[in-house]
C-alpha cells in the first residue's frame, strides 16, 4: 500500500511537469543541453525539459527516452568529437562527480558549464529549480520540487515518533564502503527513524573495516540491489552481530536508492518499510 502511494505521488509529479512552452524569452535559456551524470538527465525529464537534451553520459537509463540519445562519455572521459557534433549551448555536470580539471577543460573549449550540487535531499529540489531556470521551465520545475518536498515531509511526519534503530548502509563489499551523515541515503534513514552508525565520519562515502562495523554493532544492515543476493554473505560468521541476531538484513530492490533524483521518494518508502520490519524482528527476538 505504501509503495502504491509513493508511485502515485511520483506519477503526479511527472504529470505536473509535462512539456510546456518555454516560460522565458531570455536569450540565455538553454535549448541544446548535454548532461554528464545519469541523475541530471532524469531531473531534466522530471521538470519537463527532456526535449532540450541532445546528449547524455554513460549509464543514463531513465526514462527510456534517454536511451535514444547520443552518449558523450562520462565524468572522467569526454568524447570531444561527439560533443562538438552535438553543438550544445549548456553542459550540466555533477559538482562532486566530475574532476575540476575536466570542468576547466570544457570551459576552456568555450562551453557553458553549470555544476549542479546533489549531496542532500534538499539539493535535489534545488537542482530541479535551477535546471528549470536554465531551461525556461521554472514553473514546472517548482511544481516538481514542491511535490518532492511535500512527499518527504509527509514521510517524516509519519515516522516522527518511530522507535529508534541503528543502521549500517553498505555501498560495496570489497572494499567495504558506507555513508556518513551528509549523504542523502543517511537522511532517508533518519527520516524513517533510523540512525546511521557511521554518521560521524568526515568523508561522504568512507571506507570502513569489518572490525569497525562489528564494534558499532548495527541492528539493521541495508544495501542496494546492485550488490546482489549475496551482499551480506560475509557477515554470516559474526552471529553475535545485532543485525544477525534479529535477522535484519535488507536488500533494497528499488534502484532509485543510489541516485539523487525525484524518485528518491520511492526509495524512502522502501527504507521505512524495511526499518518497520526490522523493529518487529527486534521485538520478536528480545
Amino acid at each position: 500500500m505504501i509503495r502504491t502511494l509513493a508511485l502515485a505521488c511520483i506519477c503526479a509529479l511527472l504529470c505536473a511537469c509535462s512539456k510546456q512552452a518555454p516560460e522565458s524569452s531570455n536569450g540565455d535559456v538553454a535549448k541544446r543541453v548535454v548532461t554528464f551524470a545519469p541523475h541530471l538527465s532524469e531531473i531534466m525529464f522530471a521538470i519537463g525539459a527532456g526535449d532540450r537534451l541532445v546528449g547524455v553520459s554513460s549509464w543514463s537509463d531513465y526514462p527510456r527516452e534517454v536511451l535514444e540519445l547520443p552518449e558523450v562519455g562520462d565524468a572522467f572521459t569526454v568524447d570531444q568529437e561527439q560533443l562538438a557534433l552535438l553543438d550544445p549551448d549548456l553542459l550540466l555536470v555533477w559538482e562532486s562527480g566530475m574532476p575540476a580539471h575536466t570542468v576547466d577543460e570544457l570551459r576552456g573549449r568555450g562551453y557553458r558549464v553549470e555544476a549542479i550540487r546533489t549531496r542532500s535531499l534538499a539539493d535535489v529540489s534545488a537542482a530541479m529549480i535551477r535546471l528549470g531556470e536554465l531551461t525556461g521551465q521554472r514553473a514546472t520545475a517548482e511544481a516538481a520540487a514542491e511535490q518532492y518536498t511535500v512527499a518527504f515531509d509527509r514521510l517524516s511526519d509519519q515516522y516522527r515518533d518511530a522507535e529508534p534503530i541503528t543502521v549500517f548502509f553498505q555501498i560495496s563489499t570489497r572494499p567495504l564502503y558506507t555513508i556518513n551523515r551528509e549523504h542523502f541515503i543517511s537522511e532517508i534513514i533518519s527520516i524513517c527513524g533510523g540512525r546511521n552508525v557511521f554518521d560521524d565520519l568526515d568523508e561522504m562515502a568512507p571506507s570502513v573495516s569489518v572490525e569497525a562495523v562489528l564494534d558499532r554493532d548495527p541492528e539493521v544492515m541495508l544495501a542496494g540491489a546492485n550488490l546482489g543476493d549475496d551482499a551480506f554473505a560475509d557477515w554470516a560468521r559474526w552471529q553475535r552481530l545485532a543485525a544477525n541476531r534479529y535477522g535484519n538484513q535488507f536488500l533494497l530492490s528499488d534502484e532509485t536508492i543510489g541516485r539523487p533524483i525525484p524518485r528518491l521518494v520511492i526509495a524512502g518508502q522502501a527504507v521505512c518499510v524495511a526499518l518497520d520490519q526490522a523493529r518487529r524482528n527486534r521485538a520478536a527476538a528480545q
